[in-house]
C-alpha cells in the first residue's frame, strides 16, 4: 500500500481512456486504494492485430498483449484489477456489494451508460449513503448534448480553444492531443478532495457531475472576456500580442532524419530586443518599440533563424539566457527523458517492464514516495483477492466465480 494523505480511501474505478484513468492514478499516487473494475476484454484485443496508440510497453505485444498496452499501463500503476461482468446479474450484485464498502465510485462513460445498467447514483447511494460518486461524461448528464459520446479532439473545438490556435483565421488548428482529458482529470482530483472534506463535516456522500466540455472552457485564456468587451480575436501562431520577437526557431539538427531541433525565444521588453541585437550583431534599429517590431516580424524572424540554424539549441538558449532573454530548447520525448533537471529530481520512474520510464507525480510532500509504487497489474490479477479481503469470500467461492465467468483473471478463450 502506498503511503499518502488518501490512505484508507477505497475507490472503485470504472474509468477508461485518459481523463478518468489519469485522475485515479493521481488518487493512487496519494495513497488511495484504487480497484479497477474491468471487462475481461477491457484493455483491448486478445491477439495483437493492431498496435495501440502509444505502442506496447517494452516495445512488443508479448504473450499477453492485453497487459502490454503502453497507454493503459502508464495510467494504472498502484491500482488493483478486478475483471467483473457487470451485465450479468451475479456480476452486478457483486459490484453492489463492493459499492457498499467503497468510499468512491468514478466513471467517465457517456451519460446514459451507468443508468442503462441500473447502476446510476440513485441505485448506488441506496447501497451506500456515504458514497462519493464522480461521473465525467463529455457534456454532462443533462442538456441537449448529454447523449453525445465525446473524445478529447472533438470536444476541444467546442470549448473555443481552436479559435486561438493556428496561424490565421483561415487555418484554425487543434492541439491533436486530447487536451480536454488531462484538464478534466486534474479538475476531478479537486472535486474528490472537496467531496471528501465535505463528507468529513456532514457524514453524507456526494454526487459529483462534471464534463470534459466545461472543464476545457474554464481553462481558456482571457479571450472569452475580451470578446464580450468588443475585442478582436485572432490566432497568433507562435507570435504573441504583447511580445516581439516571440516564436520557435530552427537550430542545428542533432539526430538523424529531417526533423529539426528548435529553440523558443521571447522578448518581453525593449531591453530584451536591444540585448538580442547586440548578441546576434544584427542590423536592425535597437529603438524599435513593440509596434515596429511586430510590423517587421517576418524580417526579424528570418534574421533570428539565420543565427540559430547553425547552433545547438541548448547553446542558443544558454547564450540568450545569459543576457536576460527568456529562451529554452524545445524538448523532444528523448530530450525530456534525459533532461538533467528531471534526472536530478527522479521525476521519471522506471517502474514498468524493461525499465520503461513513466512520468511520476508532480506533487512533492512529506510521506509521498515513488519507492512504494507498484506496476500496472495484469488484467484481473485481484479478482479473487479483493472479494476475499472486502467481502470475506473463501477461496472456493471466488474460484467458483472464476469458473462460471462472473469474474476473470485473463481474457476468455
Amino acid at each position: 500500500m502506498v503511503n499518502g494523505p488518501l490512505n484508507g480511501i477505497r475507490i472503485l474505478d470504472l474509468t477508461h481512456v485518459w481523463a478518468g484513468p489519469l485522475a485515479t492514478r493521481i488518487f493512487s499516487d496519494l495513497g488511495a486504494q484504487v480497484v479497477k473494475i474491468e471487462r475481461s476484454l477491457g484493455r483491448g484485443m486478445k491477439v495483437a492485430s493492431v498496435e495501440p496508440l502509444a505502442g506496447w510497453i517494452g516495445g512488443t505485444p508479448g504473450e499477453e498483449p492485453w497487459n502490454n498496452n503502453a497507454a493503459f499501463v502508464k495510467l494504472a500503476r498502484n491500482a488493483q484489477s478486478v475483471s467483473l461482468d457487470l451485465k450479468r446479474t451475479e456480476g452486478r450484485d457483486l459490484f453492489l456489494k463492493l459499492v457498499a464498502l467503497a468510499d468512491v465510485v468514478i466513471e467517465n462513460f457517456s451519460a446514459r451508460a451507468m443508468p442503462s445498467m441500473e447502476l446510476g447514483y440513485d441505485v448506488l447511494s441506496e447501497h451506500n449513503p456515504s458514497l462519493i460518486y464522480i461521473t465525467m461524461p463529455g457534456y454532462g448528464t443533462y442538456g441537449p448534448y448529454k447523449d453525445w459520446v465525446a473524445f478529447g479532439p472533438t470536444v476541444e473545438p467546442m470549448t473555443g480553444l481552436s479559435q486561438m490556435l493556428g496561424y490565421s483565421l483561415q487555418e484554425p488548428r487543434n492541439t491533436a492531443m486530447a487536451l480536454m482529458d488531462p484538464i478534466a482529470a486534474t479538475t476531478a482530483t479537486t472535486a474528490l478532495l472537496t467531496a471528501l472534506r465535505e463528507r468529513e463535516e456532514t457524514g453524507c456522500g456526494a454526487y459529483v457531475e462534471m464534463s470534459l466540455h466545461e472543464a476545457g472552457i474554464v481553462f481558456n485564456g482571457p479571450w472569452i472576456i475580451e470578446h464580450q468587451l468588443g475585442g478582436k480575436l485572432q490566432p497568433y501562431g507562435n507570435a504573441h500580442p504583447t511580445m516581439s520577437p516571440h516564436g520557435v526557431y530552427p537550430c542545428l539538427t542533432r539526430g538523424l532524419g529531417d526533423d529539426a531541433d528548435w529553440v523558443a525565444i521571447a522578448c518581453q521588453e525593449d531591453k530584451d530586443w536591444q540585448s538580442l541585437l547586440t548578441l546576434i550583431g544584427a542590423d536592425f534599429d535597437p529603438q524599435w518599440d513593440l509596434a515596429n517590431r511586430q510590423l517587421h516580424a517576418a524580417d526579424i524572424d528570418e534574421m533570428i533563424s539565420k543565427w540559430t540554424v547553425h547552433l545547438d539549441k541548448d547553446i542558443v538558449a544558454e547564450q540568450l539566457q545569459n543576457v536576460g532573454i527568456a529562451a529554452g530548447p524545445v524538448a523532444s520525448a528523448p530530450d525530456m527523458l534525459a533532461e538533467p533537471h528531471a534526472e536530478n529530481r527522479d521525476f521519471f520512474v522506471p517502474l514498468e517492464r524493461q525499465n520503461t520510464r513513466v512520468p511520476g507525480n508532480p506533487i512533492h510532500m512529506k510521506g509521498l514516495s515513488s519507492g512504494q509504487w507498484t506496476p500496472c497489474p495484469p488484467l484481473g490479477a485481484h479478482s479473487q483477492s479483493i472479494l476475499q479481503d472486502w467481502l470475506g469470500y473463501t477461496t472456493q467461492q471466488t474460484q467458483n466465480l472464476v469458473d462460471t465467468g462472473i469474474i476473470a483473471e485473463c481474457p476468455p478463450d
